[in-house]
């Protein structure tokens, strides 16, 4: 077999040559042609042995049609153009040795970009400010394409090097299937109701019709349900509900202008927030095998799970994350290693200084009825000083001092908080203010993530630790003073941010609002990253 980078040498040589072929009698220019032809078919995996197409390279050109499936475009990998020059070169092999040369080259270039792709995302997570693990993947995919070709099972391996959660599985389902809804001419756009008013069931709608259509075709309708006339009744009330429930709105049955405006969101809009979230599981660390507690930013939920646990034991709960304004909870991945219960609140500099020091000024009692110190020193060297002077009010202005607020009822992280070390100084905790998670919206924090159920989360993270009992959870939950416990096995935490998602619990497909503009960047990075390569 001729050595590859003497093949690659001949794909060059061949084009300086071509003008010189012309010049010598057409029976030795075919017997070259058919030579050179060879000999790229004899070290190519995509080339037979005259030069045509092998079955390893319709098979890659059929995973690069099928690359929609996945959330990408096939025209960013040459499909077409790919497939046009294995159909010449199937038609006559032999006739075309630069041609061939040529088609081998570039559909191993463009599967190994299409393979990366699938693998690791088209986008570096870091360029867009999100702190993913950076060595999270290290499948050297031109081996793995090779072999795979060699062996005649490339689709096979491709299927490998798709993300292996199976968030990622039901997320390409659901592409496929809001494909399909999105081409349904008859499910247009719902007609406008009055400004200002709610459809309650038994109101006139002259939409119902249509409404109906479209509850049905996503879902949240039974097909059997009779199609209302001009009513909007209570079956499709129901089936509204259902439809606020699974897009973040507030759940009440009634038809108004939120509601309206979320039914007619275009379904291509959320064929695309579907290949936005494919494209953001892929960057995420494989970590399909161990345990893991993942917080959707976006839709403000909590889910932590062990794949090696019965089903039931998963743990799912509201949060409240930073304000989408100025204070955006960030996307990360990094490891719990301790929780500390009653822990003391270090309030952060600027806190201190936009939000406490005003409030002192108005209120010489604030940190008094906040319980809340001025301290010098850090770790067990801490000291309290005296909070009313001028003087140490001003250290705290400049950095310092530091403030922080003692264990107790009013503790604004309440009795416990979960610690992943990380660069944006972010946990996630309790919190006295528990009706916030009644909102549908919940971004209220300053950057932190308050957890609805955090006895529940603290036996969850302590569950391989039998020391740490429910009583003796509770009793360090109610304890006069902070205690610090680090995990044996560190835990897999990722923040991250998807518009669109199957939930755990009930593998609903759910869909959120770009709060934090973050789909929208994305989009812009993708069609940066892919200008005039089409």
């Amino acid at each position: 077999m001729m050595p590859r980078r003497f093949h690659l040498f001949a794909m060059a040589v061949s084009r300086e040559i071509e003008g010189r072929l012309l010049r010598l009698p057409a029976a030795v220019v075919s017997l070259m042609l058919l030579l050179l032809a060879s000999t790229a078919g004899a070290d190519s995996v995509w080339l037979d042995a005259a030069g045509r197409p092998n079955a390893s390279a319709r098979d890659a050109l059929q995973v690069l049609a099928d690359a929609p499936a996945d959330g990408l475009v096939a025209q960013d990998y040459q499909a077409r153009e790919l497939a046009l020059q294995a159909a010449d070169l199937a038609r006559a092999p032999g006739s075309a040795a630069a041609s061939a040369l040529d088609f081998d080259r570039a559909l191993d270039t463009a599967l190994q970009r299409f393979l990366h792709d699938l693998h690791s995302g088209r986008v570096d997570p870091r360029s867009l400010g999100f702190r993913v693990e950076a060595q999270r993947k290290t499948a050297d995919v031109a081996a793995l394409l090779h072999a795979a070709a060699d062996e005649g099972r490339l689709p096979q391996a491709v299927a490998a090097l798709r993300p292996g959660l199976g968030q990622y599985g039901r997320l390409r389902e659901a592409l496929q299937r809001y494909r399909t809804l999105a081409a349904d001419p008859s499910l247009r756009l719902l007609p406008p109701i009055a400004p200002a008013k709610s459809l309650k069931a038994g109101d006139l709608y002259a939409g119902a019709g249509a409404l109906h259509r479209l509850l049905v075709a996503l879902g949240d309708l039974p097909a059997e349900a009779p199609p209302p006339v001009d009513r909007y009744d209570a079956a499709l009330a129901d089936g509204v509900r259902r439809f606020q429930e699974r897009h973040g709105l507030e759940a009440d049955g009634a038809l108004g202008s939120a509601t309206l405006a979320a039914l007619n969101v275009p379904l291509s809009q959320r064929v695309l927030q579907l290949e936005l979230a494919l494209e953001r599981l892929r960057w995420l660390p494989e970590l399909d095998d161990q345990p893991l507690i993942g917080i959707n930013i976006a839709m403000f939920r909590l889910w932590a799970w062990d794949p090696a646990a019965p089903a039931d034991s998963l743990v799912d709960m509201n949060v409240v994350v930073g304000r989408a304004l100025n204070t955006r909870t960030p996307v990360l991945s990094e490891r719990m290693r301790y929780i500390i219960f009653r822990p003391y609140w270090n309030v952060p500099p600027s806190i201190v200084r936009n939000e406490i020091l005003p409030a002192i000024a108005r209120d010489p009692a604030y940190l008094q009825r906040h319980d809340m110190e001025i301290v010098r020193g850090a770790g067990d060297n801490v000291q309290p000083v005296e909070a009313s002077t001028p003087q140490n009010l001003a250290l705290l202005r400049q950095g310092v001092l530091r403030l922080r607020q003692r264990p107790g009822p009013a503790n604004a992280l309440g009795r416990v908080k979960f610690i992943f070390p990380n660069d944006e100084n972010v946990y996630l905790h309790d919190t006295p203010a528990t009706q916030l998670f009644g909102r549908a919206r919940r971004d209220f924090s300053h950057g932190c993530v308050r957890v609805e159920k955090p006895v529940a989360l603290a036996r969850w993270v302590l569950r391989e630790q039998p020391e740490w009992t429910p009583e003796r959870i509770d009793a360090a939950l109610a304890g006069p003073s902070s205690q610090r416990v680090d995990l044996t096995r560190p835990l897999p935490v990722i923040l991250f941010y998807m518009t669109a998602m199957v939930t755990p619990s009930d593998r609903a497909l759910r869909f959120a609002p770009d709060i934090y503009g973050h789909d929208a960047r994305l989009v812009r990075a993708l069609a940066s990253r892919y200008d005039g390569r089409r």
